[in-house]
């Protein structure tokens, strides 16, 4: 079965049902006007303005006004809007997980009456199936445009999709939504098969990945090692560029104490790692990814834990004997 078929009977499916108000990628019409790009570069009345041959009736230009301005406009709103689709639902998901407080009171007395678990681990898979098949629509509209045009400009987009932070794929919630994965099969004694198609996990000391095989096409493998300290991540952050730094790597990289977080850092701070700048205020707390690795590596995260609680006692000391020596004059 080609991918179209694959995507109409999927977006036709049960998934409408469970995730309601779903934005999606639509591949048909966009398909569309790339086919209409292409019999309109063969077409004879047009040969005097785009250049094709014999043997391969493409558009041969770098740049197409008689597509680009709906293809690529239309392509960036659509996966903007399933970037922030997915990242609200996956937030959502989340917080009824790890809820705490008053709020983990609440989740457990639904748990009586509604069969909770059951019900987020069938919108953890609705919600991976989404991410695959969106991401798979993607990669197939973009190298069809680069067939078509004899180009690199459907790479070059997907250059301008990271930059802008709405590559699907590289989203933190992503790392967060595998997190969830591990630690629910882990406590609940769940089947791989429930939520995944395959899951597998490697750690280290030295080094830590995450890899995420969602289909037979999509494999993702994601470094969990901290750039700063070069450990695993401890209490990790996602800044909005997409990179994991513990939070006090990530805190005195933006001259912040550790009580305050990353998200009090100036607007103008930058990624140690990319060197872009404000993306600390939408930086993101990996709390499924720190529980993981609170599980996984029980001794190494007590050690990082003492660590930091002594840094940030420290850092405290200091802040507060700065405050009084304002204050009192000395």
């Amino acid at each position: 079965m080609k991918f179209g078929e694959t995507f109409m009977e999927y977006l036709n499916g049960d998934q409408e049902r469970h995730l309601d108000k779903c934005s999606h990628v639509e591949y048909k019409r966009l398909k569309k006007v790339l086919k209409s790009c292409r019999t309109t570069a063969s077409s004879p009345a047009d040969t005097s303005s785009i250049t094709t041959t014999s043997s391969s009736p493409f558009c041969q230009c770098q740049s197409c006004p008689l597509c680009d301005q709906i293809f690529f406009s239309e392509l960036m709103k659509e996966a903007s809007e399933v970037a922030g689709f997915f990242s609200s639902r996956v937030r959502r998901l989340l917080h009824l997980h790890i809820a705490s407080g008053m709020q983990r009171y609440v989740v457990r007395l639904r748990h009586f009456f509604k069969h909770d678990e059951q019900v987020m681990v069938q919108e953890g898979r609705m919600l991976i199936e989404y991410v695959t098949m969106n991401a798979l629509a993607i990669r197939k509209l973009l190298k069809k445009y680069d067939k078509v045009h004899r180009s690199a400009n459907g790479m070059r987009f997907k250059s301008k999709m990271r930059t802008e932070h709405i590559e699907i794929l590289r989203s933190p919630w992503l790392i967060e939504l595998g997190a969830f994965y591990m630690n629910f099969t882990g406590s609940n004694g769940g089947s791989p098969n429930d939520l995944f198609s395959r899951v597998s996990y490697e750690l280290s000391t030295a080094e830590a990945t995450m890899t995420l095989q969602l289909s037979d096409l999509l494999k993702l493998e994601y470094n969990l090692t901290c750039p700063i300290c070069l450990e695993i991540v401890f209490n990790p952050y996602a800044l909005s560029c997409g990179h994991l730094f513990c939070k006090l790597c990530a805190c005195t990289a933006a001259s912040v104490m550790i009580f305050q977080g990353p998200k009090a850092a100036r607007p103008d701070s930058k990624c140690p790692v990319c060197r872009e700048v404000g993306v600390y205020s939408n930086s993101i707390h990996m709390l499924e990814l720190d529980l993981l690795l609170k599980k996984r590596c029980k001794e190494h995260w007590k050690e990082r834990l003492s660590a930091e609680r002594a840094e940030m006692v420290k850092q405290s000391k200091d802040y507060w004997d700065m405050q009084t020596k304002f204050m009192v004059g000395f």
